[in-house]
């Protein structure tokens, strides 16, 4: 059997489901291939969605045009906005999710989406052919075969397979081969990749205990709740019929526009580990995989199972965790901060010391799992290979972590197939530009040590890449490429209007010292010596839109003509207003970047030839053979004085 694709996505997770509607969306004929089509975009560790760093890449992928905020949105039952107590640079977005009707709404998007087919199997090999008398690349994807001896044949393959990839599960001294829980690990496949020249390495992450929530005394923890008006990922769907005739947000809080999910909203809980859960924990140390050498990997720094802390930190005495659900319909809870590889009774003894956990029953124990990468330094920033024509990859097989982190890359490289496919142009995106950009760049220039987890503290322009501007960095250039469509367009390009009509407003409309005055005295503001303009005004910390609609009559009654979307929009104008200072001192800074963004340096040099460049520099160089001169200054090892060098060789 031998069936015929444009695209071929290899792995039905966050980044596979991602790739493949991005791919399908653009007119590639695409096929999924899933181990278990029941379990599409499953949340093999923490069911939600969001967080510091990652919230500002969920709702990029759906400026973009993608599906991840929409899922979210549609099966959320708690949502909260972190970080809101500080700029909004790290504001950041935050859901808790029903796992089954997670999956069953990706599902249904896959299965509503045109030019997408969907094929239950297990890919074995990747095919390829010998591409005579090309240089550097002198082989090219063609397709895949399953173990079922299916031939699949396309012009792009997308790598998308998650932890399956030789995956090794470990439970104390036990280890049991597979991807996931109850699932089988792909074999052979990482190394029919392998024996055309890229590397591939063994990552490790983990995740912790399952609970049956009828036995946990929640009198005994501390409630946390979601927030009281509730958000959305997206800033598309279910947006047209709102009309919100009053702004009564907190100062200084980010604005919840739209209904939330329909699903109840459900609190999570707070607990803590005590000396006697860490003395339980400590007694199993020698059986641990960690700590008696039966696993070698590195696992997630920013995400470290108990025993870890229990090591890295001996003095604490108490470690915050947190009880989550898993659903709606389901008595599973997940124990957030408790991931462990332990042997199931010391976990299990450990677990029922912990107050409110003394009788708690568990559905299964935590485990870790090993799993193969390969270094994303072989890739170029379309995600698709340096040596092998057609292969693309995302996700955990480059060395990240994280569903948010995955489903960028995901979308990525989806876009980036069909482009292929239609023999056009490329999608990058620059660090200037997105969250996205900053992820993957750091991938393929800086490659990885350890699984890659995103931070705000990653992005050198925080500032410019906000939660809330991420459709008016993205949409239009997601529109120009085919995949964002017109309806979403227009939308943003509504929103794009009244933002600059808010704008204008603030930035010509006068203030009179005398008639403001004392409002600003009762605000705690220093009062007015002179007129000034409405944009001044908000300007100051102590300002807002919301307090100021309420002491400038003119200004109330201007906002309130928006027809729809008004806090969405108003917050957005805020934000550009108050910040206008920061956010173009970070332009500037980012176009001086831009300058060498735009001097290619690649295929200009032989840099083992070059002896005015330090033997470090020379090597970095050769393996990763950057595309421009500012991706070479990011190269670890590379020095001012090194890019001086190539800048005199350039004629510059």
């Amino acid at each position: 059997m031998t069936l015929k694709y444009d695209v071929i996505i290899i792995g039905g997770g966050h980044a596979g489901c991602e790739a493949a509607c991005a791919a399908a969306n653009m007119g590639a004929k695409t096929l999924l291939i899933t181990m278990d089509m029941n379990k599409i975009a499953q949340m093999s560790c923490n069911p939600a969605v969001g967080g510091i760093a990652k919230g500002q890449i969920v709702r990029e992928i759906d400026a973009l045009g993608g599906q991840m905020a929409h899922v979210t949105d549609a099966t959320a039952i708690q949502f909260r906005m972190l970080n809101v107590g500080k700029g909004p640079a790290v504001w950041s977005p935050r859901a808790q999710c029903d796992r089954g009707k997670f999956i069953w709404e990706w599902r249904r998007t896959l299965d509503e989406t045109d030019n997408l087919d969907i094929w239950q199997d297990q890919v074995e090999e990747l095919l390829t052919e010998t591409v005579p008398d090309s240089c550097p690349v002198r082989t090219r994807a063609i397709g895949v075969k399953t173990i079922w001896g299916a031939e699949i044949k396309a012009r792009c393959v997308v790598l998308t397979a998650g932890t399956f990839l030789n995956g090794l599960m470990h439970i104390g001294r036990k280890m049991v081969k597979g991807g996931r829980i109850a699932e089988p690990a792909a074999e052979h496949l990482t190394e029919s990749i392998t024996r055309h020249g890229i590397h591939s390495a063994r990552m490790k992450t983990g995740t912790p205990v399952r609970i049956d929530k009828r036995t946990v005394d929640f009198s005994k923890m501390r409630q946390q709740d979601g927030e009281q008006r509730p958000y959305r990922f997206s800033y598309y769907e279910g947006s047209h019929t709102t009309h919100e005739s009053q702004m009564s947000h907190r100062p200084h809080e980010p604005h919840g526009s739209r209904p939330h999910s329909p699903l109840p909203q459900l609190p999570c809980w707070e607990c803590y580990t005590n000396p006697e859960v860490h003395e339980a924990l400590r007694a199993g140390l020698a059986d641990s995989p960690l700590y008696n050498g039966q696993i070698q990997s590195i696992g997630p720094r920013y995400c470290p199972s108990i025993e870890t802390k229990l090591v890295t930190f001996p003095d604490r005495e108490q470690h915050l965790l947190f009880l989550e659900p898993e659903g709606v319909d389901t008595n599973e809870m997940y124990l957030n901060g408790f991931s462990s590889s332990l042997p199931m009774d010391v976990q299990i003894t450990a677990l029922h010391h912990i107050s409110g956990l003394e009788h708690a029953k568990i559905y299964r124990p935590g485990y870790a799992i090993e799993y193969d990468f390969f270094d994303p330094t072989q890739l170029n920033h379309t995600l698709e290979s340096k040596i092998i024509d057609g292969l693309f990859m995302a996700g955990q097989v480059n060395g990240t972590t994280g569903y948010e982190e995955a489903a960028g890359q995901g979308l990525v490289a989806g876009i980036n197939a069909a482009l292929k496919c239609d023999g056009t142009r490329t999608f990058i995106m620059h660090r200037d530009e997105s969250y996205i950009g900053v992820l993957i760049d750091d991938l393929v220039t800086k490659g990885v040590d350890e699984p890659y987890r995103m931070f705000t503290s990653r992005a050198e322009y925080r500032i410019l890449l906000r939660q809330d501007d991420a459709d008016a960095r993205l949409t239009e250039r997601s529109y120009n490429i085919g995949l964002a469509k017109k309806d979403r367009y227009d939308w943003w390009m509504q929103k794009k209007i009244a933002i600059e009509e808010i704008e204008e407003f603030c930035r010509s409309f006068p203030i009179k010292a005398k008639d403001i005055n004392p409002a600003l005295e009762q605000l705690g503001t220093t009062p007015l010596q002179f007129g000034v303009k409405l944009e001044d005004l908000i300007a100051r910390p102590q300002l807002n839109f919301n307090n100021l609609m309420q002491i400038v009559p003119r200004f109330h009654e201007f906002i309130d003509r928006i027809p729809n979307r008004k806090e969405e929009i108003a917050e957005a104008a805020e934000i550009r207003i108050k910040y206008k200072g920061y956010i173009e001192r970070e332009r500037q800074v980012a176009e001086k970047m831009h300058r060498l963004e735009n001097i290619r340096i690649k295929g200009h040099f032989d840099y083992s030839t070059i002896q005015s460049l330090s033997t470090e520099c020379r090597q970095k160089l050769t393996a990763i053979n950057p595309e421009t001169l500012a991706q070479a200054s990011r190269i670890p090892g590379v020095s001012p004085s090194d890019i001086n060098v190539l800048l005199v060789l350039m004629g510059r």
